[in-house]
């Protein structure tokens, strides 16, 4: 089992401890707040995975804590509700809580909302996660038909092998995959990479020529890298 960490924030010791007992048999890590105020200092202080909230506290009731809670955490929140608080604990699921436990309740089924809610949240987060990772890979990865430059590996290849390139061509490369379609001239090229004014751009000319040597099945008839005589070069669109 992950190693979670559970807020308790109870203001009745009596309950807090129980239920610190209850979880911490289970192999959770468990952080005691008497009140609203010192829930969020321990948030701020500690990673925390799931929060069991009481409604009726001293200085920061279980609804207010709630609501500032949800302005920066998505974790589970599992409110504690006596019958008589009915409309609040309407009120705090409607403000993000997730679930509520009504008083008295059994460890069993404390325990039980505890797992469920923690099982969807792991799996809510591990998605989050996936499309973050995969996000970062589409922006620094550019693919041009068969031609895939990855910007974080710095590997260039065509039709799914590994083509060598100096750190020159890369740039070049780079550059012009980054912005397909758009015609460079060889005076941007060389201040965009070599980050100095342009002298003389024949070392472009060639650096190009090499990278269309690398990427083309035919140099001569190039499918990627064209010239466009008297303005530049540019990587088609495909």
């Amino acid at each position: 089992m992950k190693n979670y960490n559970i807020l308790v924030v109870e203001d009745e010791k009596e309950i807090a401890d129980a239920i610190e007992i209850y979880l911490s048999n289970q192999g959770y890590n468990v952080f005691k707040g008497s009140n609203g105020i010192e829930g969020l200092k321990l948030i701020e202080e500690n990673t925390i995975h799931m929060a069991i909230v009481d409604i009726m506290m001293p200085k920061m009731d279980g609804i207010t804590f709630t609501m500032k809670l949800r302005e920066n955490y998505t974790f589970p929140v599992i409110m504690l509700s006596a019958k008589s608080e009915e409309v609040d604990k309407i009120m705090g699921l409607n403000i993000g809580a997730d679930d509520y436990v009504t008083k008295p309740f059994t460890p069993l089924e404390l325990l039980a909302r505890v797992n469920s809610h923690l099982r969807r949240y792991t799996k809510y987060m591990t998605i989050i996660q996936d499309s973050d990772k995969n996000q970062k890979e589409d922006k620094d990865t550019f693919v041009i038909g068969g031609l895939e430059l990855n910007q974080s590996t710095k590997e260039v290849s065509v039709d799914g092998k590994i083509v060598k390139m100096t750190p020159i061509e890369f740039k070049i490369l780079n550059l012009m995959m980054k912005n397909p379609g758009r015609v460079f001239s060889s005076e941007e090229i060389y201040e965009r990479v070599w980050n100095e004014n342009a002298v003389s751009t024949d070392t472009v000319m060639v650096h190009v020529r090499n990278i269309r040597e690398k990427i083309e099945i035919n140099p001569k008839n190039p499918k990627y890298l064209k010239v466009v005589w008297g303005v530049g070069y540019k990587i088609e669109k495909i």
